[in-house]
């Protein structure tokens, strides 16, 4: 116990009412049709409280199927159809039917990866994962006695991938990442994983961690019909406006799909709860909504850009619901701190490497005002 590192979320100070722009979360409420849903659950099926849920969360796996093959995994670039439904923009369209066999749906997407952990890397070989990327991966490392191989970025952040797959092939192991990536918002695109798929071990699980590709990257869902060793794990917290709710899923062959399905059986079998199933149903039927909620994101997202840009910031390009970003002769934790001190929280970490940096979620427009007065003059 005493070589764990555990892992450490945004901060949610007690002290005063802050602009959060720390945590990566949706500014946005969920749609209308989960309060709806939520009301008419406890309202007309109060014993269902006092059950227990769908242990295999069939219906929810439905509606995230159903999402995805209207959406084809990227929401702010679907297509509102005049029923109020979405439709795949070209370049996202799901060559087969994402089927509910497909879908494992968990208690987040954390919980959803520690049992990817658990079912498909071995502690006997290193796991392959980028040097700067989402920090829970070395948490579940470190718990289930993993090591990891990290592969430093490029100059420019992004994924250096010849290098990750030259090492997965050498250590005939996994590999995993954020895509988009985080902390830094890049992203490769389908073209690039697919080939690093074609290289890497095909008889070991290759995980893509897509947590913000509706905010503008590219889904690896298509890439399920060659790959049958690739997982693509979700969550509800970003762009599904529900990071309250605590709902992930995994998009995979029907195989991996049953061997997490075992893990979590065996390992921790408590579903997903009856009202997070309900909610989670409700936003799946109305992609639209969130569409929208994903394209006013993005485009917060670039005006804010070009704000730092004009105000003598680097930034890293992002296709996320964030921005990292530094300022020459601006301390990153100094900065932290005077914009907190404005009443607006956004994110710095002491990692070397990027302890000069800020990495600021993109809030609604009234937000986004309030930190640039709070960032005017830094």
């Amino acid at each position: 116990m005493q070589g764990l590192h555990p892992y450490v979320p945004g901060e949610q100070p007690r002290d005063r009412v802050y602009i959060k722009l720390n945590a990566n979360e949706n500014p946005y409420p969920p749609s209308p049709a989960v309060a709806q849903a939520v009301t008419r659950f406890v309202a007309d099926h109060p014993e269902k409280l006092a059950l227990y849920p769908d242990p295999d969360s069939y219906e929810l796996r439905g509606a995230i199927a159903d999402m995805l093959n209207q959406s084809g995994g990227v929401l702010c670039r679907a297509k509102k159809t005049q029923d109020g439904r979405c439709e795949p923009y070209f370049t996202d369209q799901i060559p087969f039917t994402v089927t509910p066999d497909m879908i494992y749906a968990g208690n987040g997407s954390d919980e959803v990866l520690s049992f990817v952990f658990y079912a498909f890397f071995d502690g006997d070989r290193p796991l392959v994962v980028p040097e700067h990327t989402y920090s829970f991966y070395p948490v579940y490392a470190g718990f289930y006695g993993i090591p990891l191989e990290k592969i430093p970025l490029n100059a420019d952040w992004t994924l250096d991938i010849q290098r990750m797959t030259i090492r997965a092939c050498e250590l005939d192991t996994s590999i995993i990442f954020a895509n988009p990536n985080a902390p830094t918002g890049r992203m490769l695109d389908r073209s690039q994983v697919r080939a690093m798929l074609s290289t890497a071990p095909g008889d070991r699980v290759f995980v893509v961690d897509e947590a913000y590709v509706d905010f503008g990257g590219e889904s690896c869902i298509p890439l399920l019909a060659e790959f049958k060793n690739l997982v693509v794990v979700r969550t509800f917290s970003k762009s599904l406006c529900g990071a309250g709710t605590r709902l992930g899923y995994m998009v995979a062959s029907p195989e991996l799909v049953q061997a997490v399905t075992t893990v979590k059986n065996s390992l921790n079998h408590f579903p997903v709860d009856a009202m997070a199933q309900q909610i989670g149903i409700a936003a799946c039927s109305d992609t639209a909504y969130y569409a929208d909620c994903a394209r006013l994101v993005a485009q917060e997202r670039k005006l804010f850009c070009r704000f730092l840009e004009e105000h003598g910031w680097d930034v890293v390009p992002s296709v996320t619901n964030f921005i990292l970003t530094k300022k020459d002769g601006v301390d990153g934790e100094e900065a932290y701190r005077r914009i907190k001190a404005e009443g607006v929280l956004v994110r710095h970490f002491n990692t070397p490497g990027i302890s000069q940096y800020l990495r600021i979620t993109v809030g609604t427009a009234q937000q986004m005002a309030a930190l640039r007065n709070a960032m005017e003059n830094l």
